[in-house]
């Protein structure tokens, strides 16, 4: 499967080009590139959302997606017209021209950094005909557990989110055609986490295609 129309900056930072271009938690994005035609952000954290990479990427007529616990700090905050965001609970969608959105619950189990109770989400997107799973900082969970996708990009440095191991066991659990992981490496995670997401990955299922873009 060809993945070289999606980009991992940093973290959670994620660019997908397709009839829309897609910007997934904007994050330590330095140039002026103001291409997005939607931005979706999972959750409050500064390195999900940080207003400094939504001004250099956001355009005109440039949408917004945030949760609805985040519905005040966006509008505040982020440079886009209230007009342009559009706020989902988990479980909700919405449908933007040749794009699908879902909502999708994400949480830690037996962690306090994203409890369940924020309503911060993942997204299921589905354009032209690719359903993608950004997962956003979440563990395993029942909600998640059963995502239908065809690309997912999953957290694997652990302690704010899954580990390697726990992201390798939910990557097979959902099964999709390939997966890219995400959320190590910089601020969390070693930069060789990447590498052995992979290994576990194809040991456990080799069907899976594993691609490393950080």
């Amino acid at each position: 499967m060809d993945l070289s129309h999606i980009t991992v900056n940093t973290q959670n930072s994620i660019r997908i080009a397709g009839t829309q271009i897609l910007y997934f938690d904007p994050f330590e994005i330095m140039e002026e590139r103001h291409d997005a035609d939607v931005i979706l952000v999972t959750h409050q954290h500064f390195d999900h959302f940080q207003p400094e990479s939504i001004a250099r990427i956001k355009k005109e007529a440039t949408m917004l997606i945030a949760p609805e616990s985040m519905r005040e700090k966006t509008i505040a905050e982020s440079g886009v017209s209230e007009d342009k965001c559009i706020f989902l609970r988990p479980g909700q969608e919405v449908s933007l021209e040749t794009l699908t959105i879902a909502a999708v619950p994400a949480y830690n189990v037996g962690k306090t950094f994203h409890t369940k109770e924020k309503e911060w989400v993942g997204y299921v997107i589905r354009m032209d005909d690719v359903s993608y799973y950004v997962a956003g900082d979440t563990d395993a969970n029942p909600e998640n557990e059963t995502v239908s996708c065809d690309v997912a990009l999953i957290p694997v440095g652990g302690h704010y989110t899954m580990d390697k191991e726990q992201a390798a066991d939910f990557a097979v659990k959902l099964s999709p055609a390939a997966v890219i992981p995400t959320h190590y490496g910089s601020l969390i995670g070693n930069p060789s986490d990447g590498a052995e997401f992979k290994r576990l990955v194809e040991g456990k299922n080799n069907q899976i295609q594993v691609e490393i873009k950080l």
